[in-house]
């Protein structure tokens, strides 16, 4: 979700005077002069397909370490479900750092994007996609080990990870496991706008809590009216019976340490704006919103990897999911960067560089490699 409020404003100019909708906008100024063609290298082959009507950038380590077959990332972008990402210059170079650094087959999903499409339809490409390339014969084409197989993405890319490995694991049909999930500073609730982190770095450049509010709306397919009432958690209201029992589920005050919390407060109205959950149901949604499933469902997860960063309004979203999955049993990785801030991991190689970047791409790499 690295928007500029620069880009967002421009965007919305155009919107206003009707020329185009401002995320197509958007989309297009982030994504001009970035994206790249399918260009291979010494070490690692880089094709465009589609899997199951979604397009697909593979990358192939050429050379193997050894004899054995190889291992299966699926990588799901982040860009607020709004921007393309797999064609980008960063998703580029990150999963060709991956497929060598891991030895993996890397497949980039680029599914469908705002405003064309809204949730649960995102989920879905990703979710065909997974499935396809979990066939047999697939998995036997791209000479991929069948358990050795990770899901992982970054931001909303997360958030589809995470929703897709929740389904997979329901699913009796998945012709194959996923061995690990690895989250990159993912979005992962709709709930609670007030968490520490996000009433700590409201107003962080990358994302903004406002941004972040108007994200999930426009996924969710909701009117940007209700921004300010998300923003004040009016939809998780104590007269919002459907939030009752998920309430529980994101109560910080009991999840997070008290060092996270620090002095912040939880934010839980008396009454809210029923019609904000008349016109979008999907906020209840557990595909929407991972960080919601029940215990039997988490107990379920695979081996998770998560990595937090301080200054970043999601900072808690990924603590809580973490805790919740140690709590089911599973085994997590939880890597936090108190120096890290939303987004930092594709300011990894110059001329866009910090070294909170590039630690976070190392460190992701080298979790990967070692456990999958």
């Amino acid at each position: 979700m690295r928007v500029t409020n620069h880009c967002w404003s421009q965007s919305n100019l155009v919107h206003f005077f009707g020329f185009s909708h401002h995320l197509r906008v958007l989309n297009f100024v982030s994504g001009y002069m970035s994206k790249l063609d399918a260009e291979s290298c010494d070490n690692v082959k880089v094709t465009d397909t589609v899997f199951d009507g979604v397009q697909i950038r593979i990358f192939d380590p050429i050379e193997k370490r050894d004899k054995t077959l190889k291992r299966g990332v699926i990588y799901l972008h982040g860009g607020g479900w709004t921007l393309e990402g797999a064609r980008m210059r960063t998703y580029d170079q990150l999963c060709r750092a991956v497929a060598e650094g891991v030895n993996a087959v890397v497949v980039s999903v680029e599914y469908r994007i705002l405003p064309d499409v809204h949730f649960p339809e995102q989920l879905n490409d990703a979710l065909h996609a997974t499935k396809y390339f979990l066939q047999p014969d697939v998995l036997a084409k791209w000479s991929v080990d069948p358990n050795r197989i990770a899901l992982s993405g970054d931001s909303s890319g997360g958030n589809l990870a995470a929703a897709v490995c929740q389904q997979l694991i329901q699913d009796g049909n998945a012709v194959s496991k996923i061995k690990l999930q690895a989250l990159i500073y993912p979005v992962l609730q709709v709930l609670d706008f007030n968490t520490p982190s996000y009433q700590q770095n409201m107003d962080m450049p990358i994302l903004r809590r406002f941004l972040m509010a108007k994200f999930w709306l426009h996924y969710l397919n909701g009117n940007s009216k209700y921004v300010e009432p998300m923003l004040v958690n009016n939809h998780t209201s104590f007269d919002v019976s459907q939030a009752v029992a998920l309430r529980e589920r994101l109560n910080w005050s009991s999840i997070l340490p008290s060092g996270i919390q620090k002095h912040f407060k939880p934010v839980v109205q008396t009454v809210g704006t029923p019609e904000l959950i008349q016109e979008v149901p999907a906020i209840f949604d557990v595909r929407a919103s991972p960080l919601i499933a029940e215990k039997e469902s988490l107990k379920l997860m695979p081996k998770t990897y998560i990595l937090t960063c301080e200054y970043d309004v999601l900072r808690d979203d990924g603590l809580m999911y973490a805790k919740r999955l140690e709590d089911a049993g599973v085994e997590v990785t939880n890597d936090h960067y108190e120096d890290g801030f939303h987004g930092c991991m594709i300011f990894a190689d110059w001329p866009l560089y910090f070294s909170v970047g590039a630690r976070t791409r190392d460190n992701y790499i080298k979790w990967l490699d070692e456990n999958l």
